[in-house]
């Protein structure tokens, strides 16, 4: 089987509200690049990179990719240079993106998806099972609150629960009185079964503020504080002036951020995406390289649809370490009944099935590859 081609689309999902967080505070969530990989014996593969400008590492080490930027990298460059492939040479088509394209990993996940999904099509096996197989059935679920008023924070966190949602994440970063009193609202109302984790995104300007806000959010025992600060010095002093593990994510971009986070005991714990490391390929060597280390993460991402969801599903279940629950989207599709709001973030996608969800867990879906089937009536209606 040999790569002859592939399709870009911009896709924008309708929201059931916006998501925020505090280094994106105005731009909208759910338009997101879609590929179709085609190949010789018709078998597609499908990969999707939910890419933002404002998305980085600190100090410029990483930078920011959009829509558009990965439909051109993707279409001028990247896929010409892996014309002729077979899909299932996963670690020669990196090497060949990575010599016509320096850096913008976002682009590169979408064909490794895509390229992953055509390949467990072929060979008859699912994405999990090409990663070195299932270490759960699934992967737990975070529901992450944006920055919202406390009201409206704890209004939602109530309905997540009673969807089957066993922890909440609150975004926070902006405001540090605010930042305590919704921790302490939300354990109030949700009692001690619930998980409450915290995430700044590099929002507080200091580490004593970090560190301040933190030990204060310690009283209404907290699972993680991830990313309160920018940058690995900054990140390793809050990790040595609080009690609760500290989760890298901003800082937690590829296998060598791993080696560097772990040398400056800067975080117990990291953030695995399938888009940060440049796709499933890398990520699975950031992952290795992390449990060599002790380090053990969640999945990480930036609400996908149900393509790079799907993605993030079998990689969840496939790493040994990834056992922290997730930010992973329910994947809503109109008129299918589900939950409400535990981790609804679109009201309708562009895949045929909403994935299952039992005891607090998405599965990934069953069918070889990805096991998705997309809908392309819903990609066009959606098609930015």
């Amino acid at each position: 089987m040999k790569i002859t081609g592939a399709e870009f689309y911009i896709v924008r999902l309708p929201k059931r509200r916006e998501h925020t967080w505090a280094s994106n505070t105005k731009l909208t969530i759910g338009r997101h690049v879609l590929v179709r990989l085609l190949t010789d014996e018709g078998v597609d593969g499908w990969g999707e990179a939910p890419a933002l400008p404002t998305w980085g590492g600190a100090n410029g080490r990483y930078y920011g990719e959009t829509a558009e930027t990965v439909a051109h990298l993707g279409k001028d460059h990247l896929v010409p240079a892996i014309v002729g492939c077979d899909p299932q040479h996963i670690a020669t088509i990196h090497a060949r993106m990575d010599a016509v394209v320096k850096g913008n990993p976002y682009a590169k996940a979408a064909i490794d998806i895509a390229c992953f999904d055509a390949a467990g099509k072929a060979l008859g096996l699912p994405v999990w099972a090409m990663l070195g197989g299932k270490h759960r059935e699934g992967v737990l679920i975070a529901h992450s609150l944006g920055l919202m008023p406390i009201e409206q924070c704890v209004e939602e966190a109530q309905a997540a629960v009673a969807d089957g949602a066993r922890t909440i994440k609150v975004k926070t970063g902006k405001d540090a009185r605010r930042d305590i009193e919704v921790v302490a609202k939300l354990r109030e109302v949700l009692g001690s079964d619930v998980q409450i984790r915290v995430d700044g995104n590099e929002g507080y300007t200091t580490p004593h503020e970090a560190i301040t806000v933190t030990r204060a959010q310690e009283e209404y025992d907290i699972l993680l504080c991830e990313q309160p600060v920018a940058g690995l010095k900054a990140l390793a002093r809050v990790a040595a002036g609080v009690n609760t593990p500290v989760m890298a994510d901003e800082s937690a971009w590829n296998a060598l951020d791993i080696v560097e986070l772990d040398a400056a005991n800067a975080a117990a714990c990291y953030s695995l995406y399938v888009t940060k490391p440049g796709g499933l390929y890398r990520a699975r060597q950031q992952a290795e390289i992390a449990a060599a280390l002790g380090m053990y993460s969640d999945i990480g991402g930036s609400i996908e649809m149900g393509i790079g969801n799907a993605a993030n599903l079998h990689l969840g279940v496939a790493m040994p370490t990834a056992w922290l629950p997730s930010v992973c989207p329910m994947t809503t599709v109109a008129g299918i009944p589900g939950p409400s709001t535990a981790c609804v973030y679109y009201t309708d996608d562009v895949v045929i099935q909403p994935f299952r969800f039992q005891d607090g867990m998405l599965l990934p879906p069953d069918g070889p590859g990805l096991g998705v089937e997309v809908d392309m009536d819903k990609v066009k209606a959606y098609s930015d």
